[in-house]
């Protein structure tokens, strides 16, 4: 079993987090804007200024680990793209979709809203995973 390569878990958690930020800001920042001010707004609570910079550092981290989910996965599974969505789905289901039932069930966001997050959440973690795996290498 080789050793982690750390460096190269960075370099494609990066290639990760730039397509992750990519659709989160189309999806969220762009097409849905106006939904997520008005949800914030029923709430009493207006999206914070420096929200955007916590987004975008929450995008590089969820590339960076799920990179690292699947340099963990791949002595066991073997290398390529088959244990990088495994890895990535792995990672859709603890980060994305039981998070978003939490609050799905507490009734703080629109169902709608958070429905197209799980949904949108789960082509950009495959996608960005899968790139990142690409770039990983152990030596």
């Amino acid at each position: 079993m080789g050793r982690i390569n750390w460096g190269r878990v960075l370099l494609g958690g990066i290639v990760a987090g730039i397509i992750i930020n990519a659709f989160e800001y189309t999806v969220n920042g762009v097409l849905l804007a106006r939904d997520w001010a008005a949800a914030m707004q029923a709430l009493g609570h207006p999206m914070p200024t420096n929200a955007t910079g916590g987004f975008i550092f929450w995008g590089f981290m969820v590339g960076i680990t799920s990179v690292a989910s699947y340099a963990v996965a791949r002595p066991r599974f073997g290398p390529g793209p088959k244990t990088a969505i495994v890895s990535a789905m792995g990672y859709w289901v603890i980060g994305y979709l039981l998070p978003n039932v939490s609050l799905a069930l507490m009734a703080i966001f629109p169902v709608r809203l958070l429905n197209i997050g799980v949904l949108v959440g789960f082509v950009e973690i495959i996608v960005g995973t899968l790139a990142g795996a690409w770039l990983y290498k152990e030596s």
